[in-house]
């Protein structure tokens, strides 16, 4: 018997397994939560929010103004990746693919995934400030 924790990412268990260190684990999760705030979560049920009713004063929190500034910085973030690292970077740190899943889709070798992974989150902390 297996037993797997499917509220765990892919990059928590990297982290556990010491895969990946605790910094490129931070700049993972920076991009994570930016990735989540911005709303690029593909939704697979109705939105059940209640509809605004009015106007919010003026200096409260307005979330579209949260969405557009998580969206900014997880553009930002990504760009400082680089090219061809984006793409490792979403499927596995925002989307929660596994390694072997993404490395099928993007046509890499076998145990490809890992080396790339760890170089894109290197670039992240470098991003973050984090190294």
């Amino acid at each position: 018997m297996v037993t797997v924790n499917l509220a765990e990412s892919p990059l928590a268990w990297l982290v556990r397994r010491n895969m990946v260190t605790a910094v490129q684990f931070e700049a993972g999760e920076r991009l994570r939560g930016d990735f989540m705030r911005a709303g690029q979560a593909p939704r697979i049920t109705m939105r059940w929010d209640p509809a605004p009713t009015s106007r919010s004063a003026p200096g409260a929190n307005d979330p579209t103004t949260a969405q557009i500034g998580a969206r900014q910085r997880f553009d930002a973030a990504i760009a400082a990746a680089g090219p061809g690292l984006g793409d490792v970077l979403w499927r596995v740190v925002c989307m929660g693919e596994g390694l072997e899943t993404a490395e099928r889709a993007l046509g890499w070798p076998s145990r490809a995934g890992k080396l790339v992974l760890t170089l894109a989150l290197d670039r992240l902390a470098g991003h973050y400030g984090l190294v």
